[in-house]
């Protein structure tokens, strides 16, 4: 091994409001914040760190034009209650996949226009 995975970081519009975002949707306290940068963490595992981009352009998935830049997913016990959160918390549902029943998940974009995905099980 040649390294440790400290953190990734999210190009963003405005780093104060994907922080808030990722910190209600995965229970993280924001562990940083200022103008040009802001982060969650909880000390054992990498931290998420969003900074500002000027002239930020978000996906526009599946638009192979603008293209997804990174996604997360994320496994949730009771989709229906993650989904009303989530759009609560400022998301746009884009796309939803039950047809499988072992790789069932809905996709999202975050407030910056990042897709996520919410995975459950049947």
């Amino acid at each position: 091994m040649l390294g440790r995975l400290r953190a990734v970081t999210v190009d963003c519009p405005d780093p104060g409001v994907l922080a808030d975002f990722y910190s209600e949707l995965l229970g993280l306290p924001v562990t940083r914040r200022d103008r040009d940068w802001a982060g969650i963490g909880d000390g054992t595992r990498p931290v998420i760190d969003f900074q500002r981009v000027e002239d930020h352009r978000a996906p526009a998935w599946p638009d192979p034009e603008r293209p997804q830049q990174m996604h997360f997913e994320i496994m949730v016990e009771d989709i229906g209650a993650a989904h009303a959160r989530v759009l609560e918390l400022g998301a746009r549902l884009l796309a939803v996949s039950e047809e499988r029943p072992e790789n069932l998940y809905r996709v999202y974009a975050d407030p910056a226009g990042h897709p996520f995905c919410l995975e459950f099980r049947a």
